[in-house]
């Protein structure tokens, strides 16, 4: 029985947890966010060479950013580990055809996952603060994540339509929490790594 209790509670504990220390760190509006040189925008599924609903808003979110000049540039992370699957080159094309010239915009292949795209951003891109772009289901866990791994983090919700999976990406993000606090605080995964890329 009680074996049942912790399995049920710790989750949800996590999940609370990562809620209240994000909630402050949050902002609604792009004129709210304080100013940041980066916002990292976190990748999502593509299909047939184009972003996904989440993914398309979590692009066009940062890019009303860079457009009111909270950020000066846009680092696109997501998951390239297969030759015919590329979020963060779908990810540049989409802001380019936003509006966003390339110059300001920095691609990292190897955002596997939400915590390996937050230890990236520290060790190799160099970064100690940043506007996490992403949707709200998704945003304290990865402001809580980029915070403990040294990049002090605020976010801006990407929430711009309703979307069909919703009530899985909510089951699912409970589990995908306290995966983070294990990852953070117990194995402590090297992502790929490789030569310093600074950004600033």
């Amino acid at each position: 029985m009680l074996a049942a209790i912790l399995l049920i509670a710790v989750p949800l504990l996590a999940r609370g947890f990562t809620m209240a220390f994000a909630r402050s760190r949050i902002y609604a509006a792009p004129e709210a966010v304080p100013h940041h040189r980066v916002a990292i925008v976190f990748g999502a599924e593509v299909r047939n060479g184009r972003p996904s609903a989440v993914l398309y808003d979590r692009i066009a979110s940062a890019v009303a950013l860079y457009k009111a000049g909270v950020v000066d540039k846009l680092l696109m992370s997501g998951d390239n580990r297969f030759a015919n699957y590329n979020e963060p080159e779908v990810m540049r094309r989409t802001a380019r055809e936003l509006g966003v010239p390339d110059a300001d915009i920095v691609l990292d292949y190897a955002g596997r996952s939400t915590y390996d795209t937050c230890y990236r951003a520290r060790y190799i891109f160099g970064l100690r603060n940043a506007v996490l772009v992403t949707q709200a289901y998704h945003l304290d866990r990865a402001i809580f994540t980029c915070s403990a791994l040294g990049v002090a983090a605020v976010g801006y919700p990407a929430d711009e339509r309703r979307y069909a999976r919703m009530p899985w990406f909510q089951i699912r993000e409970i589990g995908a929490t306290l995966k983070a606090f294990w990852d953070l605080f117990v194995a402590r995964p090297l992502p790929v790594l490789g030569e310093p890329l600074p950004i600033i």
